[in-house]
C-alpha cells in the first residue's frame, strides 16, 4: 500500500509550534508518511511541476498541512495548486491523477474555534473558509475528507487568552497521526 504524502506549507517552520510538532510526530511513521515541506524545497518559489506531479502519483493519499494566513493558505501552497494541478494531469478529459485519492487539510488556526462560527468573531467556520479546497478536490474527482484542525495557537494572543498547553499540543499531534491512519 502506498504512503500518504503530507505537503507542508509553512513559511517559518523553525518558529512554528503546532506544525512543527505535527511534523515530528509524522516523522515517527516513515513507512506511512512522506513529509514534503514546500518552503524548504522551493525557497526561491519556483516549483518543479514534473517532480511534484511524480511525487503525488507515487502516493495513495494527499494532505495539505498549513497555518491559516489571512483566512487562507500561505502563498506558496496556492502557487503549488496553480502550477501542479494542470489540465490533462489533474483534470480535463485525460486528467485523472487525483481521481479517488483521499485529500484532506491539516490546519492550525491562531484564534479559538468559537470565533469561527456564525455567531463568532469572524462569522464563518473554518470549514467554510476552506471550501475552495473542497471544491478543488471535487473538481479533480478526489475524495475530500473532513479537516483536521488545531485552534488557538496565536503567537500574539489577546490579553487574557490562554495559550495551549504542551499536553494539548502533544495530544493534537497524536490525534493527527491517528486521524490520518484511519483515513486510509
Amino acid at each position: 500500500m502506498k504512503k500518504t504524502l503530507v505537503i507542508v506549507a509553512h513559511p517559518d517552520i523553525d518558529n512554528a509550534v503546532i506544525n512543527k510538532r505535527w511534523i515530528e510526530e509524522l516523522s515517527q511513521y516513515p513507512d506511512e508518511f512522506t513529509i514534503h515541506q514546500l518552503y524548504q524545497h522551493y525557497p526561491d518559489g519556483i516549483i518543479d511541476v514534473t517532480t511534484e506531479q511524480a511525487l503525488v502519483e507515487a502516493h495513495q493519499n494527499l494532505v495539505f498541512q498549513f497555518p491559516i494566513y489571512w483566512f487562507n493558505c500561505p502563498p506558496l501552497l496556492k502557487q503549488w495548486l496553480d502550477d501542479v494541478l494542470t489540465y490533462g494531469w489533474a483534470y480535463g478529459s485525460a486528467g485523472n491523477q487525483l481521481k479517488d485519492k483521499k485529500i484532506t487539510l491539516a490546519v492550525s488556526a491562531g484564534i479559538k474555534e468559537k470565533d469561527y462560527a456564525a455567531d463568532g468573531r469572524y462569522q464563518f467556520s473554518l470549514q467554510q473558509l476552506c471550501l475552495p479546497f473542497e471544491l478543488t478536490a471535487r473538481y479533480v474527482k478526489a475524495d475530500y475528507q473532513p479537516i483536521f484542525a488545531f485552534y488557538g495557537m496565536d503567537t500574539n494572543p489577546e490579553q487574557g487568552q490562554a495559550q495551549p498547553t504542551g499536553n494539548e499540543i502533544n495530544q493534537s499531534a497524536v490525534n493527527y497521526v491517528k486521524y490520518l491512519l484511519e483515513m486510509r
